[in-house]
Formats: C-alpha cells, sequence, structure tokens
C-alpha cells in the first residue's frame, strides 16, 4: 500500500510540475492580448469610418480607401492561435468578454468571422468612391460584427 501511495504521489508531483509550465506560461492572457489587439484596430478603422458615414468626420476618399483596406486585410488574418479553448470570460475574468459558447458552437463562429471577412472586402472596393459608397457598405460590416459580439461576447 505504501509503495501504491508513493508512486501516486510522485504520478501527481509528475504531473504538477509537467503542467506548471503550460498554465504559467500565460499562453491564453497572450492569445487574448493578441486577439484584443486586432479588435482595437477593427476598432481604430472602423470608428474613421463611422466618422465619416456619421458626417462626424469629413469625408476624404483616400482616408476611407486606407481604412477599408486596413480593415479587409485585418479580417483575412488568420485568428487560429489566437482563440485557444479556456481563455474565455470565465477562465479569464476581466481579461476578455469572449463566452465559453465560441468553442461549443464553433461552425457558428467561424461562419460570423467570414461574413464579417467579406463585408470588409466588399466594403474596401467602394469605400473611396464617395461617401453614399462607404455608407453603403459600412453597415453590412457594422452587421457582421454585431451578430458575432450579440452571441459571443459578454456584456460590459
Amino acid at each position: 500500500m505504501r509503495k501504491v501511495s508513493f508512486a501516486l504521489a510522485g504520478a501527481v508531483l509528475v504531473a504538477t510540475l509537467a503542467a506548471g509550465p503550460v498554465l504559467a506560461d500565460g499562453h491564453l492572457e497572450k492569445a487574448v492580448e493578441a486577439r484584443n489587439a486586432q479588435m482595437s484596430l477593427y476598432a481604430w478603422n472602423l470608428g474613421m469610418l463611422g466618422g465619416m458615414a456619421k458626417g462626424a468626420v469629413e469625408y476624404d476618399a483616400d482616408k476611407a480607401k486606407a481604412a477599408a483596406s486596413n480593415l479587409a486585410a485585418l479580417t483575412a488574418l488568420s485568428q487560429q492561435g489566437m482563440w485557444p479553448e479556456g481563455s474565455d470570460n470565465f477562465a479569464l475574468e476581466g481579461k476578455t468578454r469572449a463566452l465559453p459558447e465560441i468553442w461549443t458552437t464553433y461552425p457558428a463562429v467561424s461562419e460570423k468571422g467570414k461574413d464579417l471577412e467579406t463585408a470588409a472586402a466588399r466594403l474596401a472596393e467602394v469605400a473611396g468612391n464617395g461617401l453614399d459608397a462607404l455608407k453603403g457598405g459600412i453597415g453590412d460590416v457594422g452587421k457582421a460584427c454585431g451578430a458575432c459580439h450579440k452571441q459571443f461576447r459578454a456584456p460590459k
């Protein structure tokens, strides 16, 4: 019995030592930081485009085209490593608003991401073609963002 206890204690010790670096390396937090950085860049470019669309900022075709192109490039980036399971708002309270449902309904969230990528690419094609074209394209981007946020993001 004593040998079993020592063996069990040894196994627990080995498992703890092996898991320690994985848990301590902060990979979940780093993933959240990366996706939050990408979302901040979305917001920066959308803020400029939205300001123009609402009339709060004077429309500038070159700036609109640049911001929309940036947004399209950002949505096309692979986020594969930014969404490890366990990087949700319950596991990392205060660091993210991502709901755990992202990982239990993954095909749905992936489809929403593709919708955003498609809407951003369309916006990039028209944003420099006048204020009306910008207004026509930005709505689909907003809908795509909102569709994911409503289902998969916790309120503040």
